[in-house]
């Protein structure tokens, strides 16, 4: 994948793990959230729709509830990692953006429409 940005082995995230990488998005180093679920990853951008604010409590360290969701450390926001959509919180309806991956030869990669995507603000 020449044109695309490898983000990690995926041996190295573990099924259920969320972590933090980051990747050059139109010039600009972005920090993203990647969670494995099975064979499948998701990855949004880390940055909490309600005031922008980094998810993550201490970088890369992430709060989860006893339900599994993902929570904001600043304002408590609760979001569903099969769908990255707020379920409670300050931004409940609203959602993290999206940012296309793809899993190719044992490695998480950023999908070469990730830069369009993440500028119009639309989400796969």
């Amino acid at each position: 994948m020449p044109d695309s940005q490898l983000l990690m082995p995926l041996d190295k995230l573990d099924h259920g793990a969320v972590v933090e990488v980051e990747a050059v998005l139109d010039g600009d180093v972005e920090s993203l959230i990647l969670y494995r679920d099975g064979d499948a990853v998701r990855a949004w951008l880390n940055s909490c729709p309600h005031a922008g604010r980094r998810l993550d409590w201490a970088p890369g360290r992430f709060l989860r509830s006893a339900e599994g969701y993902l929570v904001c450390a600043a304002h408590g926001a609760s979001f569903a990692l099969t769908t990255g959509g707020c379920i409670a919180g300050p931004c409940r309806g609203d959602a993290l953006r999206a940012v296309p991956v793809v899993v190719h030869d044992r490695g998480i990669w950023l999908a070469s429409s990730a830069s369009a995507i993440c500028q119009s603000g639309v989400s796969s």
